[in-house]
């Protein structure tokens, strides 16, 4: 076992002796059957297991502030756990005393998970860990900076696994302290009374969400026409009212042009035309921090706000790791372009997770994972054209799941369409959500007409996350419409809503 705790040769005995190899230089050189550079979901599995099978690996990461990678540090685990204390927020305790203890406790679940994620590669004799930032002096040699310390490390394989970053629009005043990205909001601290949300994806949806469950006041930024466009309307316009109707206001057609200092303006409306309702609940004297000048429409509004969260997406982290050293191409976004294999177009170098563009999910990192051991220890044959019916969850309250087509997708596809939709509130058999206190959402399923297949999902209700790994399943192993409608599933439990909506499945017209 190797572990450096804050640079990468600091503390480093057992690195010494794990590697003694030195070159005519002052820094350290280690050599390793496989280099791993990002603790993410797919690089600690694939360490994890080829350390275990007696390979020599090492592992590069910034262990003070990504040991165990971006979910469990300030992706999956922190955010949703955010969002689960929020909806456990009742009206009468106080705001800011109730963000404080879910921080706590967010932070004492990172903790813990980072503990386990640490002992997972640490415990193995086989495996190295250096702390530091790597970058590629060539093709399979990186050089690790942490601090004023410095070693060089190559392999016979590279795997790069640095993730991706959250992007920064180049607006005028984005420097204010008052702007946030989807990191540092979650210790935002106090709680912002009123919070602008710049973006409307995934993140910025999420984020609205749940600040407006801590009681904040929360301004949607959304630049399309209306939420969710590659969704069928039915389905994005239930997402809207929800949110509306938790106090969110949402502003289609709008863009951020600049941020202001708003500082004694004393004006406590979350924006011009929207009353700030819930706001004391997070905080009874705020006054104006910041002003965010929007153009909507073709008009210019201005809405003031104690904190504003940069929702706009996140690209490949591949700055300054030296890839063009390594012969490794990019694309234009930035992402390491790989194979179906995941091969880079370095020998021997392969690229898992979020740094190759894509979906970025963690379960599709495991799955990189599969694909790279596959090529390593395997016949080669998995890839990611293996991939089907992979399933979403945007976790609003309550989430938002998806698998496969939309009926506009489908009929596209020139598919003959059943559809079948039903207001989670309608549906007889389906009381769990009506039991838990949130009737809210909508079910809609996109079956062939001709073969029974199901061809897509969309479920928007409590327990949502769960039951959607049920339909993608179905999906993969060809269980038709008609035998998921015939299940027999445990009562009272969401999953019950496919008994009754797939009973109800209509043609659906060009």
């Amino acid at each position: 076992m190797s572990t450096s705790t804050t640079e990468p040769v600091r503390d480093s005995e057992s690195v010494r002796a794990s590697e003694p190899a030195r070159g005519s230089g002052d820094a350290p050189e280690l050599t390793f059957d496989v280099l791993v550079i990002g603790w993410g979901k797919g690089g600690k599995t694939l360490a994890a297991t080829l350390g275990g099978a007696g390979k020599r690996v090492g592992m590069v990461e910034q262990f003070d502030t990504m040991h165990g990678g971006t979910c469990i540090n300030i992706g999956c685990v922190p955010t949703k756990t955010l969002v689960h204390d929020a909806e456990q927020r009742r009206e009468d305790d106080d705001a800011q005393q109730f963000w404080a203890r879910a921080v706590e406790r967010r932070d004492t679940v990172v903790g813990k998970m980072r503990d386990v994620n640490h002992h997972m590669l640490a415990d193995l004799d086989a495996v190295t860990l250096i702390d530091g930032r790597a970058r590629f002096t060539a093709e399979r040699t990186v050089q690790v900076n942490g601090g004023d310390d410095v070693l060089t490390a190559s392999a016979d394989v590279v795997i790069v696994n640095t993730g991706a970053t959250p992007t920064r629009p180049d607006l005028p005043g984005i420097d204010s302290p008052r702007v946030h990205d989807s990191t540092s909001v979650q210790h935002v601290d106090p709680l912002p009374a009123r919070l602008t949300v710049i973006g409307a994806g995934p993140i910025g949806l999420e984020f609205a969400s749940m600040f407006a469950g801590y009681g904040a006041d929360v301004t949607l930024v959304n630049r399309r026409e209306r939420l969710l466009p590659d969704e069928d309307e039915d389905v994005a316009a239930e997402v809207t009212s929800v949110l509306e109707g938790d106090g969110i206001h949402v502003l289609h057609e709008a863009s951020a042009v600049r941020i202001e200092d708003g500082a004694g303006s004393g004006n406590s409306t979350a924006s011009e035309d929207s009353s700030a309702s819930g706001s004391s609940s997070a905080s009874e004297n705020s006054s104006a921090s910041a002003v965010v000048v929007l153009r909507v429409g073709s008009e210019e509004r201005r809405i003031e706000a104690d904190a504003i969260l940069l929702a706009t997406g996140r690209r490949p982290a591949t700055d300054d790791l030296g890839l063009e050293q390594a012969g490794i191409d990019v694309d234009e976004r930035g992402a390491i372009v790989v194979d179906e294999h995941l091969r880079t177009s370095a020998e021997n170098v392969y690229a898992i997770g979020d740094v190759h563009g894509g979906s970025q999910q963690t379960y599709l990192s495991l799955d990189d994972f599969r694909i790279v051991l596959s090529q390593l220890q395997g016949d080669g044959e998995r890839t990611t054209t293996d991939r089907v019916a992979v399933p979403t969850t945007t976790f609003l309250t309550p989430p938002l799941a998806a698998v496969g087509l939309t009926a506009g997708e489908a009929l596209a596809a020139g598919r003959d369409v059943l559809v079948a939709s039903q207001k989670t509130a309608t549906i007889k058999a389906m009381p769990r959500p009506k039991a838990v206190g949130d009737p809210r959402g909508i079910v809609k399923f996109v079956v062939d007409a001709r073969t029974d297949e199901i061809l897509g999902a969309r479920l928007f209700h409590v327990d949502a996350q769960e039951v959607i790994n049920l339909v993608a399943l179905a999906m993969r192993t060809g269980t038709t419409a008609t035998q998921l409608k015939n299940g027999i599933w445990t009562h009272p439990a969401s999953t019950e809503s496919l008994n009754e909506t797939l009973g109800k499945l209509e043609p659906l017209e060009g």
